[in-house]
């Protein structure tokens, strides 16, 4: 009777040991088909990469490509995703080194202009594909768009704990003004080539108007 248990827990043990390599081999294979995907969006902009040179990067066929992903498209997304995840981290560090709302919101915001300014060819593939009703939606609601809008949400209700802004804000709206602002600076950056300076000057522009009707008098 206790063999048989044996065997049968050795069984068990047996196949959970084939699901877990299988499942670590689908984690590296989709790991290295973002990292060539990522190298070639880069270097090549997201037209100019295919999706047999990205399985060529990452050497692998373009049928287990697109074991992972449905299309380049999906690809750019999942990077965009990440960079997004990883950005809104860096951007929660600098806004904690703020002397104030509007110097937090500015270093932020830099933060973020810097990221995709040392990646250009990247960056205009990920904001062409932003732009699309589908796209543009998902990402407006992804997890990381809801740490930037959270982002600038503390900073803002900080403010008036602090005294620099008056507790009858209109907290959501600033705060979507603001969301959208951030946003709404990249063409500039990506389409007519300003540098981070003028991006800077140009924020810091919209953060004091947008908070200007809710400073304690």
């Amino acid at each position: 009777m206790h063999s048989q248990e044996s065997l049968l827990s050795a069984d068990c043990e047996g196949h959970g040991n084939i699901s877990n390599r299988r499942l670590l081999s689908k984690q590296q294979t989709r790991k290295k088909v973002l990292s060539a995907a990522r190298r070639l969006f880069s270097e090549c902009g997201y037209e100019g990469a295919t999706i047999r040179d990205i399985a060529a990067e990452a050497g692998m066929s373009t049928g287990a490509v697109f074991d992972h992903f449905k299309n380049k498209a999906h690809l750019l997304r999942e990077i965009m995703l990440a960079d997004m995840a990883e950005l809104a981290r860096a951007m929660r560090k600098a806004a904690l080194c703020g002397r104030d709302v509007e110097d937090a919101l500015l270093r932020a915001f830099s933060v973020g202009y810097a990221f995709h300014k040392s990646q250009l060819h990247l960056a205009r593939a990920a904001f062409s594909v932003s732009w699309l009703p589908g796209d543009s939606v998902e990402l407006r609601f992804s997890p990381a768009a809801i740490a930037l809008r959270d982002l600038i949400d503390e900073q803002v209700q900080l403010a008036i704990t602090r005294g620099e802004l008056s507790r009858g804000a209109e907290v959501t709206q600033r705060v979507e003004m603001l969301f959208d602002c951030y946003f709404a600076n990249y063409p500039e950056a990506i389409l007519l080539g300003w540098g981070a300076e003028a991006l800077q000057i140009k924020a810091r522009g919209q953060i004091r108007i947008i908070l200007a009707g809710a400073r304690q008098l």
